[in-house]
């Protein structure tokens, strides 16, 4: 998104160790208007750790976007929260801090074990932290159509959740794995 994202930039890991408010640290996406962002550096990596010992460590994220909405973000439709494909605090953080949940699933045989996971993982969430926390939709993505193992873990997923699971895929490409190398979206 053309983002600064180097180690020093404000980011998201001052957001929930240091509380710094979300206003100081969103920055514009390049080249993409009304789109706004706050970035992650290698920092985010050391939160996970941190976050174990903060008080009311599972709302941290819900807080600053609730602060943000309220102030500079007021005029926001969306605010879109990309989690790491772990289920850590910081996952924790963003299904707190939201309502709706885009499950992206690749199109492999470990992928639909870890879809089992985080399903139970929303279950908890659900009756201990957001009641209104759901899932609207799943994406299936890195799809290679000449094989069979990806045919089959498309019907699964879309035979087990016939109404969230999108028709469209995202294919298995190249392009789609270069494009941050070259700083271009997908």
């Amino acid at each position: 998104l053309g983002v600064e994202h180097r180690s020093g930039t404000l980011n998201v890991y001052d957001v929930l160790i240091d509380q710094v408010p979300i206003a100081d640290v969103v920055q514009p996406a390049d080249g993409v208007p009304h789109l706004w962002c706050v970035p992650a550096t290698i920092d985010l990596a050391g939160a996970e750790i941190e976050l174990v010992s903060v008080v009311a460590r599972e709302s941290r994220l819900q807080r600053a976007i609730a602060a943000y909405c309220e102030g500079p973000g007021k005029d926001l439709d969306y605010v879109l929260v990309d989690c790491p494909p772990s289920l850590g605090l910081l996952t924790v953080n963003a299904m707190v801090a939201t309502q709706e949940l885009l499950i992206p699933i690749q199109c492999e045989y470990y992928a639909l074990e870890g879809l089992s996971q985080l399903l139970k993982t929303i279950e908890l969430i659900r009756s201990h932290l957001n009641p209104d926390l759901y899932v609207s939709t799943i994406l299936l993505t890195m799809f290679d159509g000449r094989t069979n193992l990806a045919q089959q873990v498309v019907s699964e997923v879309r035979s087990h959740f016939p109404d969230k699971t999108l028709k469209t895929t995202v294919p298995r490409s190249v392009r789609v794995s270069e494009a941050p190398s070259f700083g271009q979206t997908v």
